[in-house]
């Protein structure tokens, strides 16, 4: 994905990689929005990425990026995407 907005968060959250590698490492870059991006990040990141996306990390994280930290974003990520309604009804992927 090479969308100026994308690049940004990308170049932010997943300092260590050039940001056209860290975004075709779809897992990784989600999980550093998650816990390391801003609440603009996150909403940035979902106009390019679907719920399912995030769902898809959160049940199957890539190992040692998600911490303590990264929970209350993980809860403003809920927030946007409305799954805490979600998780009432048999869906539990926030984890929080």
């Amino acid at each position: 994905m090479n969308h100026p907005e994308l690049q940004r968060v990308a170049k932010r959250v997943v300092w260590f990689k050039p940001p056209d590698d860290a975004l075709k490492d779809v897992r990784l870059f989600l999980a550093h929005v998650m816990t390391y991006g801003t609440l603009s990040d996150i909403t940035a990141t979902l106009r390019y990425f679907s719920e399912e996306d995030f769902e898809a990390v959160l049940n199957d994280p890539p190992a040692g990026i998600f911490d303590r930290r990264s929970t209350s974003k993980r809860g403003a990520l809920c927030g946007l995407c409305d799954c805490r309604e979600r998780r009432g009804h048999g869906h539990a992927s926030c984890h929080i």
